[in-house]
């Protein structure tokens, strides 16, 4: 076709200069349509080594050989080398091109042409370039009036649909944007385009366009979407290819729009929550600025949860894509939700209205899995743990009740979600029993907080360096089952003498007894405090 980037074979053939040769098509007379990328003229016997496809190649045949075999041999190599068509000027070296050059031309699908008459190869040349330089500016001015059509689109208050409409549309295919990922995002196209997506799930037909839409920067997280442009009315020309880069380009800046307006609103709301949790904000101001905002969340308590990425999870700039991804999956919780981010302290705060204040442990459990999904939905999660020392996202949940309340369950669930880092993971923390490990995180720069830990478990530490078996996981699961030694062999897996014998030992290193209450106490919080000191 004329308008893929060059010009046929059989518009060449047209043109005045080869058309004054007199051209005979001896070969490939079905393969006309071919595009003509460039024209070469040569008599080297190695040609076809220099040549890159889609060339039109103009010969007197010096080089073709006498042989037959040297015939074959040389018309398959260009063959094999995907040149448009072969024209050889017919002269001294031959009266009419041999039977041989003819059907080995036939059989490799070759064009093969004889010239007649004598024509000037330059001239043949300037003829045929000029009309392929026509061309491509012929596709760039359609490409560009595709681009003007897309930003007169946006000017005049559309978005992404619009734009893959107007691609849609001059393409005659069907048009999608998708993540990098693969997920669908927008469709556009004649018919039912979501039913063709469907259909066509995780496969690419041949022929299909797929265009990166950047993100800005380098290395990961540099492709924001891709832009697949479809074969399902007529194959893609390359013009549309064009096009569709140049709309690539806008959708860039759209999505990029898009995102930082997204990412100021998810900050606003994170700073109007972290004001509130500071009390810059009094609880009887908050009601109107929260509805200023989109929180209307009735006569019920309100349930302050803070959600904190450790920094291999940070999300580095797309805090946008984190709000978006949590929020829909909370849209599943059936609360009303305000929702910030917090990117300098790695926090995610929320207040949620709650109907009465008996559903906060149903909500905190819908809550935990949203968040999580959200974080896993971004991507985050999954690249986060990958990651050497990965830790997955803390949930603690506050209190429920009033403005005031959720004013200081913000502000202590913040708080108790950078001390809860490194605890064992679970869907999520309820803030009230996390006090003592607050405390002692408040305390993590005092040295006394080290020498403590160091004189109650400081021998075990030591042990555990050298020997085996490691002795502080039997003392905490001892601990944590409140010195009942049969759940504690359970949860070990170690038969009742086993366990007997290691409690022996621990005691026995510590120069304790743990049957002691003051020293179960002790114990117990410098397990909770090694955390901060070691």
């Amino acid at each position: 076709m004329e308008n893929q980037g060059g010009i046929t074979v059989r518009r060449a053939l047209e043109l005045p200069g080869l058309r004054a040769g007199l051209p005979e098509v001896l070969a490939g007379a079905d393969r006309l349509n071919r595009t003509v990328r460039w024209v070469h003229a040569g008599e080297a016997p190695n040609i076809a080594a220099l040549l890159k496809g889609g060339e039109l190649l103009l010969t007197t045949g010096l080089a073709l050989g006498t042989r037959p075999a040297e015939q074959r041999a040389f018309v398959r190599r260009l063959a094999e080398r995907g040149i448009a068509a072969l024209v050889v000027e017919l002269g001294p070296r031959f009266s009419r091109l041999p039977a041989t050059l003819v059907e080995t031309a036939q059989s490799a699908g070759l064009p093969l042409v004889q010239l007649h008459r004598e024509v000037p190869f330059v001239s043949v040349t300037e003829e045929v370039h000029t009309e392929i330089v026509n061309g491509h500016y012929a596709l760039l001015q359609q490409a560009e009036e595709v681009h003007r059509r897309c930003t007169r689109a946006l000017l005049d208050g559309g978005g992404v649909p619009q734009v893959l409409s107007v691609l849609a549309d001059f393409a005659r295919n069907p048009v999608f944007l998708e993540t990098p990922d693969g997920q669908l995002l927008y469709a556009a196209g004649e018919g039912e385009p979501l039913q063709v997506w469907e259909g066509l799930r995780g496969h690419r037909p041949a022929g299909a366009v797929l265009v990166e839409v950047p993100g800005g920067g380098s290395g990961p997280g540099s492709v924001r979407a891709m832009l697949a442009l479809l074969p399902v009315s007529a194959p893609p020309e390359p013009v549309h290819r064009m096009a569709a880069e140049q709309a690539a380009d806008i959708l860039a800046v759209v999505l990029m729009q898009a995102r930082q307006e997204e990412e100021l609103a998810a900050r606003g709301r994170g700073d109007f929550l972290t004001d509130l949790a500071e009390g810059r904000i009094t609880a009887q101001d908050a009601p109107a600025q929260a509805r200023v905002l989109g929180f209307k969340p009735g006569e019920g308590p309100l349930l302050p949860v803070v959600m904190r990425l450790a920094a291999e999870l940070s999300p580095s700039g797309n805090w946008a894509v984190l709000a978006r991804a949590v929020l829909e999956e909370l849209g599943a919780v059936g609360v009303p939700v305000l929702l910030g981010v917090r990117p300098v302290e790695g926090r995610v705060p929320l207040l949620l209205g709650l109907r009465t204040a008996s559903e906060r442990a149903a909500v905190a459990d819908r809550v935990a899995v949203a968040l999580r999904a959200g974080v896993e939905r971004a991507g985050l999660e999954r690249a986060g743990l990958e990651r050497a020392g990965g830790h997955p996202p803390v949930v603690v949940v506050g209190e429920a009740g009033g403005w005031a309340a959720a004013s200081a369950g913000l502000r202590h669930a913040a708080e108790t979600a950078t001390a809860a880092q490194g605890l064992p993971d679970r869907p999520w923390y309820d803030a009230r029993r996390l006090d003592i490990d607050l405390l002692l995180w408040r305390l993590r720069d005092q040295p006394d907080l080290a020498a403590f830990v160091d004189r109650a478990i400081g021998p075990l530490r030591e042990h555990d360096r050298t020997s085996r078996p490691a002795l502080l996981p039997t003392l905490e699961s001892y601990l944590a089952h409140a010195g009942r030694k049969a759940e504690t062999a359970r949860e070990l897996h170690l038969n009742r003498q086993t366990l007997y014998n290691r409690l022996a030992r621990i005691a026995e290193l510590l120069g304790t007894d743990l049957e002691d209450p003051q020293t179960v106490l002790a114990l117990s919080l410098a397990l909770r405090a090694r955390r901060h000191t070691s």
